[in-house]
């Protein structure tokens, strides 16, 4: 009766387990269509020659060079943290942990500075339909920057309390999954919105 019950709930575990998965992924495709939405939405309102203001005239593509080795920084330092999880080293992944929360963090901070410098400029979100595309791209991207943040937070202090064990590794796997996406991510808002716009 015992190995029967034993059966019956690892059997669930492992349900519960490939639910996790399969939910996670569910909403990584989601975030890929919603991404991919506002891509096109933005190559659409900035084709060549559109009127209104202009994108390179009011940013400064140094200091999002310095937005996105802030953003690569904190993926490396995820990295290490979760080395260090599968070493159950518990202190260095924390120590990582609140390393990536401060590049995180720069990142953000840098881009709501972006955001107010050009509002200050003129370049506003309901001046024309590009401005609005570039804010609500660029935007919702820092919105899933914050929400990784916060749940990076959310690990920090986890972390001590249950320690190294199979949820929190499973935890941290998903969250890593998660910050590379953004990082995937914001490499095309750098190389689309900014890069080419700055051509």
């Amino acid at each position: 009766m015992h190995n029967q019950a034993a059966i019956v709930d690892e059997h669930h575990h492992h349900d519960s387990d490939a639910t996790d998965v399969f939910g996670f992924w569910l909403y990584i495709l989601t975030d890929c269509i919603l991404f991919g939405t506002l891509f096109s939405t933005f190559l659409v309102l900035n084709y060549p020659g559109s009127p209104g203001p202009i994108l390179k005239n009011y940013s400064n593509l140094h200091d999002i060079l310095i937005e996105t080795f802030l953003l690569l920084a904190s993926n490396f330092t995820f990295c290490l943290a979760s080395l260090n999880l599968y070493k159950d080293k518990l202190c260095k992944v924390q120590l990582w942990l609140v390393l990536t929360f401060l590049f995180g963090a720069g990142f953000v901070f840098m881009e709501v500075s972006e955001f107010i410098h050009m509002a200050h400029e003129g370049f506003r979100w309901d001046v024309s339909g590009q401005i609005s595309a570039f804010f609500t791209l660029v935007g919702t991207h820092g919105l899933h920057v914050s929400f990784g943040l916060l749940w990076i937070l959310v690990m920090i202090i986890q972390l001590p309390l249950l320690k190294i064990t199979a949820i929190t590794k499973r935890r941290m796997t998903y969250l890593g999954l998660f910050w590379n996406f953004l990082d995937i991510v914001w490499i095309f808002v750098f190389t689309i919105v900014y890069l080419m716009g700055a051509m």
